[in-house]
């Protein structure tokens, strides 16, 4: 056993830990035993008898249970099943009793008895659907419903993760069927374990699993062990199943959305909370009890803040907490209040809640309105801005169960406001939720006064920027000031806003505009026609250069409506018109300049759709106070700054693009923010918060660069000494033959990382390093590093294209890397091994005979032997038999269990074989699937008399049963057939066999 097995090293210590918590393991036989078949996905017979466990006096005999099974079974293959596969979980599906003429509600699992339910795992889950075949490394099943599929990697893998992910995308296209059922999938290679929700498979989605630690990312990281068993605790899945997942649908199109760790968190703590407020009063009323300390205490003990940062998920937290008080018995039908303080929010929560299919939702349109509601014992959710509580009367709703969720608490419940709303429900249960840090600004001061006064950190959970961070939840910002000469007049700045006493604390675009309607001369200035013309111009050159070639998108912020539209005119002059959008609120009384840009509602939508989407137009949005908070758009990468902002505004503003991107092999690593105005000069100045959360997360671009110089400075020490590869290209460079230098250069390459260990360390290395210069480039700055650079990316794509050859080299380069590989492909320095350009024995014969160092000669031939299988393979399926001897010379050569000469000994034995079954081919009389059969009983040292008798035997078998590979039935006669074929010839180990010609058949037709 080494630690590059994946099965010693990963699965199975997977299934050790989950029998420990209380999953029961079935081997993959006794699974497929009671699974009836490979065509079935359920235990059959433990779905049965759980159906009929769970509901005594609803399902009351087997038949009624198998009724239901077919239920299940007929659900739609895609997300629209999915989703009703998982209310059939949830228990939201019905049954009829005939006995009592009526509809009752069906129950697959039991979330309050976790015992009651049926856990169990299995390992090599092999599903067959329609003309595919499958098979899961381990599936989780609860009373015999598969709902968590695993894959799991080699730990040595480097692109593991990556690797498993394309395999659970790849069973949603062949197996769909199987992945309608299961809720779940997780991913590991041991040294990280992620997850996600089925039918949510684009790489933002895919979250990293880590134990609740209580938000502490001080804490040493977690072993595999933890990880697995807290991820796979029975009574964690079963609440992940029922509580943690959302069906969203937006556009008319369904999304699914699993909570990440710290939301499923906030959540357990907050109904803590209410559990814990509603049983104190209770338990305090009932005894009459008057001590004036537990009464204080019991109404501190009804508050609490939730702090998480931007970009978090901290909508759906808030809807999960609704959803589940309203749910859950204990809270005896409760009142659910969401407090939000401006139109746009109330209108995206409001869709939110629509999108989720909550059901009959209270949306209060008006003081009067609200008041009526709550005056009505209205039960079930009431969403309300937090304005309609204007001079609301007190004590208009008493009652205990009553709880409100309070958005953006750092400003709802500023000034009188919070007093009308708390005195209006005495005895209401408060969590406030904001998503930026809120230490000492006097905003902050009165949020943990209002709503953390009881919690000794002043919070009830927390989830800082830096964690986000860690977690890939959000990607790091950067900043870059503009040139002096476009930034705005320093004195201006510091007469007009930052000595404007209103700035402290300021918590909201509408209270920050109002802080600039007074700043006359600031505003003026930053609207100069001039000006706003020279800013156009750089950001055009700046766009075309940095942004736009990277695939990304970027914001404008100007300081009000009319700047938006001026900047919209100078864009037009340096960039095509379809290229940005104003979006603006619109105004009765607004001049015509200004109406020319006002959007109708359906015209808006348009656009933000297609701006969240690659390849589309508006590339740009001119903004100033629209779009700044709510608007999730993950490509945003580049915030043009020309607005004066500081504290909360800030850092909500540049949280627009701190959202993670990847598609495509394109990924985000940082958000950069332009400024224009000068706020970040002084960052302390700029975000005044009294916390740690803000510290290293907004840095200046030149840390960026620093870290370049630091990575180039290693990779010379490294990669590009003469002790390492200098001394053989100084030698070869004095050789008549250019062609001589590049071989000798290139098998020095390809030797010195022929371990696994050093390759996979320079890989990393390499791409931090050009995830760097993807950033920064075109820049002078990289001007002395571009010739190491180009040499070191030569030596990534030598050594991808020599021992990855599966993975396509070209797309595992970010775009501006992927322009030098475009514009230096036939450079003379370091290259690839030799493509050839006919493929097939003749063409592998005179590879072998190459005037070439022997690596070299080795990974060349290895390299077109893949070429062919993967190109004429399903043609000649003789060829998969060939390709997976050469992956084992290709093994044992990496690993160092022979020589180049040995691996070239071994090939040239192959390719010879090749040329043999080539010629074979063309003059045999089966069929490609026979001959296939023929040659790979051949290669198991079977005499050619024998594999040409079992070859006609198929022959007239696969004639017989063509539809083998989706019909049950007809497999299960074939397969006899095999076995009585590979008997008469003396074959002792028949199934194994058996199993492998037609798994080779199988890749042929798929």
């Amino acid at each position: 056993m080494t630690l590059s097995s994946e099965r010693y090293t990963v699965q199975n210590p997977l299934i050790r830990y989950a029998t420990e918590v209380g999953w029961t393991y079935l081997t993959p036989e006794e699974a497929l035993r009671l699974r009836g078949g490979e065509d079935k996905p359920f235990l059959h017979a433990v779905l049965v008898a759980q159906v009929q466990r769970l509901n005594p006096g609803v399902v009351t005999s087997a038949a009624k249970a198998e009724e239901v099974l077919r239920r299940l079974l007929a659900v739609r293959a895609d997300i629209e099943g999915n989703r009703e596969a998982w209310e059939y979980l949830k228990g939201l599906k019905t049954v009829f009793v005939e006995a009592e003429r009526r509809e009752r509600n069906l129950r697959l699992l039991d979330p309050g008895r976790p015992e009651a339910n049926a856990f169990h795992v299995t390992d090599e889950f092999t599903f067959q659907s329609s003309a595919h075949r499958i098979r899961a490394d381990v599936v989780f099943l609860i009373n015999g419903i598969p709902v968590i599929v695993v894959e799991t990697k080699a730990a040595t893998r480097l692109e593991g993760i990556a690797e498993a992910f394309d395999q659970i995308r790849r069973y949603h296209q062949e197996a769909p069927d199987l992945m309608a059922q299961a809720q779940l999938f997780a991913l590991t290679h041991l040294v990280q374990f992620f997850y996600g929700a089925t039918w949510s498979l684009s790489r933002k989605a895919l979250f990293n699993w880590r134990e609740d630690v209580g938000a502490n990312h001080d804490s040493p990281p977690q072993d595999f062990e933890t990880l697995v068993k807290s991820f796979l605790a029975p009574r964690r899945v079963v609440r992940v199943l029922t509580d943690y997942i959302l069906f969203a649908r937006k556009d008319g199109e369904l999304s699914k959305i699993i909570l990440r760790p710290h939301q499923m968190r906030a959540t357990e703590r907050v109904l803590a909370r209410a559990r814990e407020a509603v049983g104190a009063r209770e338990a305090v009323v009932g005894a009459r009890e008057a001590v004036v300390g537990t009464r204080h205490a019991v109404s501190q003990r009804r508050r609490g803040l939730i702090w998480h940062t931007q970009g978090s998920g901290k909508t759906y937290t808030m809807l999960t907490i609704a959803r589940r008080l309203m749910e859950m018995p204990e809270f005896a039908n409760p009142t659910v209040l969401l407090i939000v303080d401006r139109n746009e929010l109330e209108q995206q929560l409001f869709q939110n809640l629509e999108a989720v299919g909550f059901g009959h939702v209270h949306l209060a349109t008006s003081k009067r309105h609200l008041r009526d509601l709550l005056k009505a014992d209205t039960r079930g959710l009431i969403v309300s801005m937090i304005h309609k509580f204007d001079d609301i009367p007190a004590n208009l709703c008493a009652r205990r169960n009553v709880f409100v969720l309070v958005d953006e608490a750092h400003r709802t419940t500023g000034g009188d406001l919070g007093n009308f709303l708390m005195g209006a429900l005495p005895n209401a249960t408060f969590i406030g939720f904001t998503g930026t840090p809120i230490d000492k600004t006097a905003h902050g001061q009165g949020t943990f006064k209002t709503f953390g006064g009881d919690d000794p950190q002043g919070y009830l959970d927390k989830y800082s920027i830096r964690e986000s961070i860690a977690d890939g939840t959000t990607v790091p910002l950067h900043y870059q000031l503009a040139p002096n000469d476009l930034i705005a007049d320093r004195e201006a700045m510091e007469r007009d806003f930052w000595a404007a006493a209103e700035l402290e604390g300021v918590a909201d675009v509408e209270e920050l505009n109002r802080v600039l309607d007074r700043a006359v001369t600031l505003t003026n200035m930053l609207k100069n026609r001039e000006r706003v013309d020279k800013i156009a111009r750089f950001i055009a050159d700046h766009f075309r250069r940095f942004v736009q070639p990277m695939g990304y998108k970027a914001f404008l912020v100007a300081a009000d409506r009319e700047a938006c539209v001026f900047y919209k005119e100078a864009l037009d002059r340096y960039l095509p018109p379809q290229w940005s959008a104003v979006v603006i609120s619109a105004g009765h009384n607004d001049p015509p300049h200004l109406k020319r840009h006002h959007l109708s509602e359906d015209e808006e939508t348009r656009l933000r759709k297609a701006f969240r989407k690659p390849g589309e137009d508006p590339q740009i949005f001119i903004v100033t106070e629209k779009l700044l908070t709510g608007y999730d758009a993950p490509i945003l990468y580049c915030m043009y700054l020309d607005k004066p902002m500081r504290d909360h505004v800030l850092l909500q503003a540049i949280a627009r693009v701190n959202r993670p991107y990847e598609e495509d092999g394109q990924r985000k690593t940082t958000g950069l923010i332009l400024d224009f105005v000068g706020v970040f000069e002084n960052l302390e100045r700029a975000l005044a918060f009294d916390s740690q959360d803000v510290s290293g997360v907004v840095e200046g671009i030149a840390v960026l660069q620093a870290r370049f110089a630091d990575l180039m400075a290693q990779g010379r020490a490294e990669y590009l000494t003469a002790e390492n590869l200098e001394s053989v290209e100084q030698t070869s460079s004095r050789s008549a033959s250019s062609a001589v230098s590049n071989d000798k250069l290139a098998e020095a390459v390809l030797e010195r990382f022929r371990d696994k260990e050093p390759r996979e360390a320079f890989y990393r290395f390499f791409r931090e390093l050009e995830g760097l210069y993807e950033i920064l480039s075109p820049d002078p700055f990289l001007r002395p590093y571009l010739g190491d650079y180009q040499r070191l990316l030569e030596m990534y794509r030598l050594l991808r294209a020599a021992y990855e050859p599966h993975v396509p080299v070209d797309k595992s380069f970010l775009r501006k890397t992927a322009e030098i590989v475009q514009q230096h492909s036939r450079s003379s320095a370091v290259s690839e091994p030799q493509e050839t350009y006919e493929i097939g024995p003749a063409a592998l014969l005179a590879l072998i005979r190459e005037e070439k160092p022997e690596t070299v000669r080795v990974f060349n031939l290895l390299k077109e032997l893949h070429r062919l299988v993967e190109k004429e393979g399903r043609a000649a399926p003789y060829l998969f038999s060939i390709g997976e001897r050469a992956e084992e010379i290709r093994r044992r050569f990496e690993e160092r269990q022979i020589e180049a000469q040995q691996a070239l000994q071994a090939l040239d034995e192959l390719v010879q074989q090749l040329h043999k079954a080539h010629d074979e081919r063309s003059a045999s009389p089966l069929s490609p699937q026979a001959f296939a059969v023929e040659w790979w009983l051949r290669t198991r040292q079977v005499t050619p008399q024998q594999a040409m008798q079992v070859a006609q035997s198929m022959e007239l078998t696969l004639a017989e049963f063509p539809h083998w590979m989706t019909n049950r039935q007809q497999e299960g006669q074939l397969r006899a057939q095999l076995y009585r074929a590979l008997l008469t010839i003396g074959v002792t180990e028949v199934v194994p066999w058996a199993d492998a010609i037609l798994n080779l058949l199988r890749r042929a037709g798929a």
